[in-house]
């Protein structure tokens, strides 16, 4: 688990996120926990320059449906520059948990490698409620902040790439 506060950035060593648009697909499990990375995302995104229009949202079912959600995303908006997957999946006593937290992870990493939309993992993966709650918006900050800020480093990253392949 996270130790220092999952919020703070120096804008000055941030793209501006004016020209960029960006998808965020939400887990409506667990949603008062994906409702706080969700507006940490946000946030973060308009502190930076992002355009309210140009920041789309979809929800899904659960944390599993992340990876159709994305997928669907990268397909029907190629003009997107990075998609957040917003998810919260919380250890119970049975193996569902890794079964799902394995499964989302391997489809997110699919999706990047297959497809030119990054797609960042914000799905957190706690031992307890009050860890998911430390990490969205409490104690520990917030990961949909942190999320939001790699979206952006990998927006520009993807625009100079596509500049120095031309």
């Amino acid at each position: 688990m996270a130790t220092t506060n999952l919020s703070a950035y120096d804008k000055d060593t941030i793209p501006n996120a004016k020209e960029f648009r960006f998808g965020i697909v939400v887990s409506e499990w667990n949603t008062e926990i994906t409702q706080g990375l969700f507006q940490g995302a946000f946030d973060a995104f308009i502190d930076c320059g992002a355009i309210k229009e140009n920041i789309v949202r979809w929800n899904v079912p659960g944390s599993f449906e992340l990876i159709y959600g994305c997928k669907k995303m990268q397909e029907s908006f190629d003009m997107l520059d990075a998609i957040i997957a917003v998810g919260s999946v919380i250890q119970g006593q049975t193996k569902h948990f890794d079964f799902v937290c394995g499964g989302v992870t391997q489809g997110i990493k699919d999706l990047n490698v297959q497809n030119d939309i990054p797609v960042i993992f914000c799905v957190l993966t706690d031992n307890n409620m009050q860890q998911a709650v430390d990490r969205s918006g409490g104690k520990h900050g917030n990961k949909g902040t942190e999320a939001a800020i790699a979206a952006i480093k990998m927006a520009q990253l993807r625009r100079d790439a596509r500049f120095y392949k031309e």
